[in-house]
């Protein structure tokens, strides 16, 4: 297992366009699932919610949909951290009649040809998209990560993210490839 300090230099170092490839302080370099995990967690600081759900009390939820093998690093990035003084839960879901209320909802690559589906289930509930399928934010996902030569690259759809009521901080646009598309 990774230390919370290896996988915020892991972090750091995707953000500041090393990429996955960059080696850790002590350590080897991150897997692919690592890296995303630690993107997906810190979406909840990075990202501002609507006001309507700014108030919101009990934990907050971060869902999987398809994404087995990214569960088990996102529950080790998440274990004992807090939002605004809510623990984060993360909650792993089979079937998109499954989803229910999620803060962030990260879809799995394999529902690819379902995302309309999987968007559809969640849209009005001001829960943001997180993919990592190819085309996903171009096909209406707020946030993509994309691979590319050994590396996680963020893709935002700003239209999506804006149309729900979402504000994604600077810290995160500047590094990402802006999708300009509406849903």
């Amino acid at each position: 297992m990774l230390s919370r300090r290896q996988v915020l230099t892991a972090l750091l170092c995707c953000l500041a366009g090393l990429g996955a490839q960059a080696p850790l302080a002590r350590g080897a370099a991150p897997t692919e699932f690592q890296v995303k995990a630690v993107f997906v967690f810190n979406f909840a600081t990075f990202v501002q919610w609507p006001p309507e759900q700014a108030d919101s009390s009990g934990p907050f939820s971060i869902c999987l949909l398809g994404a087995d093998e990214l569960a088990d690093h996102l529950e080790d990035a998440v274990s004992g951290e807090q939002v605004d003084g809510r623990p984060l839960q993360v909650r792993r879901y089979r079937n998109i009649e499954e989803v229910d209320d999620c803060r962030i909802l990260f879809i799995g690559r394999g529902l690819q040809g379902q995302m309309g589906r999987v968007l559809g289930k969640v849209d009005g509930r001001r829960t943001l998209t997180v993919s990592d399928a190819e085309e996903a934010a171009r096909n209406g996902v707020m946030i993509q990560l994309a691979n590319e030569k050994s590396r996680v690259r963020l893709l935002i759809n700003v239209d999506a993210a804006q149309s729900a009521g979402f504000t994604i901080s600077s810290n995160l646009l500047r590094p990402a490839e802006i999708v300009r598309t509406s849903r």
